[in-house]
């Protein structure tokens, strides 16, 4: 019998295998990815203290694309550097969440170096 292969739970599982290797510090917080097939969703996570200390997604009145594409990508990853920048944030560990680094993912990254992040 051939049976469904259930996405999410794979994802998840992608997810933990990453989150063992990645841990935020306050001298290098963690940079969290959410990918829904309707917005995109960005964290900057300090694990050790259990705070997020700055996010985005593409719900902020400042982003003008409203969709999970590239283009909101671009304008997220931008956005999120901008307001570490005013936290004073400058080195981040990229946590994928589980996601392929491509497209969307890969956009978001390169956005967020070009707006000052080092990771």
């Amino acid at each position: 019998m051939i049976t469904k292969i259930d996405r999410k739970a794979e994802r998840d599982r992608r997810h933990l295998r990453v989150r063992r290797k990645v841990s935020g510090t306050a001298e290098a917080p963690r940079l969290c990815v959410y990918r829904s097939n309707s917005n995109l969703y960005v964290q900057i996570i300090d694990d050790v203290a259990g705070k997020t200390l700055a996010q985005a997604s593409t719900l902020d009145k400042e982003v003008k694309t409203k969709h999970a594409n590239k283009e909101a990508a671009k304008e997220v990853g931008a956005l999120i550097a901008k307001r570490a920048g005013e936290k004073k944030i400058k080195s981040v560990v990229f946590d994928r969440g589980g996601y392929i680094y491509h497209g969307v993912v890969q956009e978001l990254a390169d956005a967020a170096r070009e707006g000052g992040l080092e990771f």
